[in-house]
């Protein structure tokens, strides 16, 4: 079997949940009805990052969260798919659009909805709260809950296999 390192040096490609991963899990709802979510600056830190050094980062999630659509814009993530029901017919979508092969890409989820997308791809990865269903297929388990820099942990393990953590980009946010 094929080490977890030596499968992040073929890395293209990052592909995330929003809810537990992204963000705790956690919505926060005012008197008013509305509903917010809060994200990890240093996850945030590393996915401009792997946009500005030419990484495909996508965004996969059944949520409609507008908010987490603004703070995936405002980080150069444009492949944001909100309210998706059938996570494998989008990410089935996104690989022919993109032309992205399965093995080059790093998924990471923590729930049962993201199951069997998961398992289409090259690199499964889930935060260290994931349902035990997730991390039993994942090659990786992160120490880092979701929402609590869980991506960046990746994202940066990847990029340092690959040279790319410390590059020009990388001092400028």
């Amino acid at each position: 079997m094929e080490s977890f390192f030596s499968k992040l040096k073929d890395i293209t490609t990052f592909i995330f949940d929003v809810d537990g991963v992204l963000t705790d899990g956690s919505v926060f709802v005012t008197e008013a009805g509305v509903q917010s979510r809060a994200f990890n600056i240093k996850d945030g830190y590393a996915l401009q990052l792997a946009v500005k050094s030419g990484y495909n980062v996508a965004a996969i999630s059944g949520s409609r969260s507008k908010s987490a659509l603004f703070r995936l814009n405002s980080l150069g993530i444009y492949d944001v798919y909100l309210g998706t029901n059938t996570k494998v017919d989008r990410l089935k979508l996104f690989m022919e659009e993109k032309s992205i092969h399965p093995s080059t890409i790093l998924y990471m989820a923590d729930d049962i909805p993201d199951l069997a997308a998961m398992q289409m791809i090259g690199l499964p990865v889930c935060p260290a709260d994931a349902a035990e269903e997730i991390k039993a297929i994942c090659t990786y388990v992160s120490p880092i809950p979701g929402g609590r820099g869980c991506a960046r942990e990746i994202i940066e393990k990847v990029m340092k296999v690959q040279g790319t953590w410390l590059n020009e980009q990388a001092y400028s946010w």
